[in-house]
């Protein structure tokens, strides 16, 4: 393997503009794939709990005892 001067030596600066557009970007990146990540995880759960309600029997509402009256 070769050496090469960019191994050796620190590449130049890189600008502040330069800087911020790749924290932006990767900033934006970053939310994007959590934003699917939540919806795909929300459509999950709803599948699971359309499915587990469907095969769930119906359950009757129990009847309200008339409370007794105080003396």
């Amino acid at each position: 393997m070769t050496t090469t001067k960019d191994q050796l030596f620190k590449p130049g600066r890189v600008s502040a503009t330069d800087k911020l557009a790749t924290t932006d970007k990767v900033a934006r990146e970053i939310i994007a794939e959590e934003a699917t990540r939540l919806v795909t995880k929300t459509e999950r759960l709803r599948r699971l709990r359309i499915e587990r309600e469907a095969a769930a029997p119906e359950e009757k509402p129990k009847k309200a005892r008339a409370k007794k009256a105080a003396k």
